[in-house]
């Protein structure tokens, strides 16, 4: 990746991180014009806020609240009202630093837009995946957070506007280029992923008072599959595209059968 010398802007990169050693120094230096670095740890063991401290990041350690809230907790630790949050798996490409560079530049002081959203595509076995649901889809991830911020979900958190009526709304202005995600390392990575995210979804099942019922253990995972590798296209991804959407069906098949399980356990004795 070239290296990115701009001048310092007053925008705060904000990440949240658990053992993120592999990922960290990549995210971090993908955007030079930061003037100020938020990293909110939740209990690392291995190098991830020594190698954070190195580059210049405030480093702050809280105990694991769910995506939305943590997110916000280190939205609220910037030093900047404008701020980029990036997962510590993403970088900026080049082309997209030099767009929102300008952005800053151009657009801020105009006050039109309140957040940015831009295409993230994602890397896997050995390739850019572009079918199968998995690009462009964009995400807010630069905004003021006078005027919007994180949802409180613990899973699928999104940014939303702050106030009442209008003032609710989001000014969304779209960017061109490309935010680069690394998901998983290796298919055991994904196996581990989509198991946590399927505990995760299970939960929120279980929040909502919805009751797992047979037809949804066997309907539900064969439809997803369909959805993500014949109606979106993922084929067109080769075999690593068959893998994510076997792996999708997979997660939707255990975040299902996790809430029946839950939802059939006898009382735990005391």
């Amino acid at each position: 990746m070239p290296q990115i010398v701009f001048k310092k802007l007053p925008i705060s990169l904000c990440i949240v991180t658990l053992n993120e050693e592999d990922n960290i120094q990549r995210c971090i230096e993908s955007v030079t014009f930061a003037s100020d670095i938020v990293i909110l740890d939740s209990g690392s063991t291995d190098k991830t806020k020594d190698l954070a401290l190195r580059l210049g990041a405030r480093v702050f350690e809280e105990p694991w609240k769910g995506f939305g809230l943590q997110k916000q907790r280190a939205v609220e630790l910037a030093l900047h009202d404008w701020v980029l949050c990036l997962d510590a798996d993403e970088e900026l490409s080049f082309e997209l630093a030099t767009e929102i560079y300008e952005a800053a530049n151009d657009d801020f002081k105009s006050n039109h837009f309140n957040s940015y959203k831009m295409p993230r595509r994602s890397f896997y076995l050995g390739r850019w995946l572009y079918f199968g649901g998995w690009y462009p889809d964009y995400q807010t991830r630069l905004f003021n957070r006078t005027k919007s911020n994180w949802s409180s979900e613990t899973l699928h958190e999104s940014v939303q506007g702050l106030g009442t009526g209008n003032d609710l709304k989001i000014k969304t202005k779209s960017l061109k280029f490309n935010l680069n995600h690394y998901p998983f390392e290796n298919l055991t990575d994904q196996i581990q992923t989509n198991n946590r995210y399927s505990t995760l979804g299970a939960e929120a099942l279980l929040k909502k008072g919805q009751t797992v019922r047979l037809w949804q253990l066997i309907v539900k995972p064969f439809i997803k599959f369909i959805e993500l590798y014949f109606v979106k296209l993922g084929f067109c991804d080769g075999i690593p595209g068959y893998i994510i959407a076997m792996g999708g069906a997979y997660s939707y098949f255990l975040k299902y059968a996790k809430a029946w399980e839950q939802q059939h356990s006898p009382p735990k004795k005391v």
